[in-house]
């Protein structure tokens, strides 16, 4: 069995964890390519060939069959896919007489021409990885037919996934569909970014390199800039963390307020806060937005109570719109955090409040020392996802404002975030390529603080022990 030297954290990390080191799997590509016998580095160029020649005639028929069926592909449409792909397509549509025949001609769809060239890309790249299981399997059935007698029959293998590595089955499809509906796409945007892929170029487009971000990150753009992308990259960043802050501070004072013993009637003020999980999120929203309209029903009632003279500019001013939008989010966004934290609060030992109030703890200490800090832990992956669901979380702002107010001439509003100004510019506007940079960077800061933010906590260095 082969040994691997680790470093000192990871010996302690392994030991306080109680993890029991486990070898990593001998049959490697280098390993293969070095020790393999003859049939095992043809197995290079004709897939299957060690394992058809250990008697694995239908794994060594499946490893050839991918090849086959890769090569095919590539003659038939992938070389053709690989070559539009530097230059995106140039034959305009045209329609002419050829003789006594009117003949139309379609014309390159750089769109179309772009998105066979990203699948071609990543089939290569599955390719390759087949092309190195392929060697391994070979190397691993010339050892184990050596040691054994016989390498695993088809049917063996078939147990074993059922088995052993019911895991790597299980998994399949999930990341099949990962591959194709999140990797896909997402290579197929970052592409974008580099083409000038806009209003005015919706058929053919060319690669332009980092104009693109050029134009996002300058003040010479005329329809995006530095000082608009900074301004509503700080918004954005302003908006998640009240978002996500305030609904979880008084999420968890009202929980903790209907789980006091001293609270009557728990379920019922349960339920009320459900009944707003139970409306559709977009209802709420759209009727909010109506009743704060100039002419919407607070505004009237103010008036006609004379607490007003004229309409509070809720849309109208900026600030008053990122403080209506903050406020109504708490409508829609703490009933949720009451039923997480709810949960959380039933699960925390009773012994530990015991013992505290045993040692003479008042309330407040008891509030730091042990409900804090658990449900901190507890709820560090949640309080993330939501911080990044907030710096997507296109329905509250759009629905309620739109983005206004806007300043003329600027392509995005005081309360838009980077996801609605993302569709303003793609979907209003046409400009996929400047929508996609916007993609990008928001993409990045998310990850940036996701990551920092997570392995930074104590579910991350703890994960089996609350401490």
């Amino acid at each position: 069995m082969s040994t691997v030297t680790l470093s000192q954290r990871e010996l302690k990390r392994r030991r306080k964890l109680g993890a029991e080191y486990v070898a990593p799997s001998p049959y490697t590509l280098k390993a293969a390519l070095e020790k393999g016998d003859i049939f095992t580095k043809l197995s290079a160029l004709v897939f299957g060939l060690g394992n058809i020649v250990h008697k694995q005639y239908v794994k060594g028929l499946l490893f050839l069959a991918g090849e086959v069926g890769f090569i095919l592909f590539m003659i038939f449409s992938g070389a053709h896919n690989l070559s539009m792909l530097p230059s995106l397509g140039w034959r305009k549509e045209s329609t002419e007489w050829v003789g006594a025949k009117l003949v139309h001609t379609p014309g390159d769809n750089s769109v179309t021409i772009l998105l066979y060239g990203v699948c071609t890309l990543v089939i290569c790249l599955l390719f390759l990885l087949w092309w190195s299981l392929a060697i391994r399997s070979a190397y691993k059935a010339q050892c184990l037919g050596g040691k054994n007698g016989r390498a695993p029959s088809f049917m063996d293998d078939i147990h074993t996934l059922f088995d052993s590595k019911a895991n790597i089955l299980l998994l399949a499809l999930p990341v099949a569909g990962i591959v194709i509906f999140t990797v896909l796409p997402l290579i197929f945007m970052i592409s974008m970014a580099f083409t000038s892929y806009d209003h005015n170029h919706l058929v053919l487009f060319d690669w332009v390199g980092l104009q693109n971000f050029k134009a996002v990150f300058s003040n010479s753009g005329s329809i995006v800039s530095g000082r608009l992308f900074l301004s509503v990259l700080l918004w954005t960043l302003v908006w998640a963390f009240f978002a996500t802050f305030l609904n979880f501070f008084f999420g968890l004072f009202l929980a903790m307020v209907i789980q006091r013993n001293t609270t009557r009637g728990k379920g019922f003020w349960r339920a009320v806060f459900s009944m707003s999980i139970a409306v559709p999120q977009f209802v709420s929203l759209l009727v909010m937005h109506q009743m704060l309209q100039p002419q919407g029903a607070v505004n009237r009632i103010l008036e006609q109570w004379g607490w007003i003279d004229g309409p509070m500019p809720f849309f109208t001013d900026a600030t008053w719109a990122r403080v209506t939008v903050i406020v109504i989010n708490l409508w829609v966004g703490i009933p949720y955090t009451i039923m997480q934290v709810t949960g959380i609060l039933q699960n925390i030992p009773a012994e530990l409040y015991e013992a505290a109030k045993i040692d003479g703890a008042n309330w407040w200490q008891i509030f730091v020392k042990i409900t804090m800090p658990y449900i901190i832990f507890v709820l560090t992956p949640y309080l993330i996802t939501t911080f990044t669901g907030n710096v997507n979380n296109f329905n509250v702002i759009y629905l309620l404002t739109r983005g206004d107010p806007i300043q003329v001439g600027d392509s995005a509003g005081k309360t838009d975030l980077l996801i609605t100004w993302l569709y303003k510019l793609t979907v209003d506007r046409s400009d996929y390529n400047l929508g996609a940079v916007i993609g990008i960077m928001t993409f990045i800061v998310l990850a940036i603080v996701s990551l920092i933010t997570y392995r930074s906590s104590g579910s991350y260095k703890n994960e089996e022990a609350f401490r």
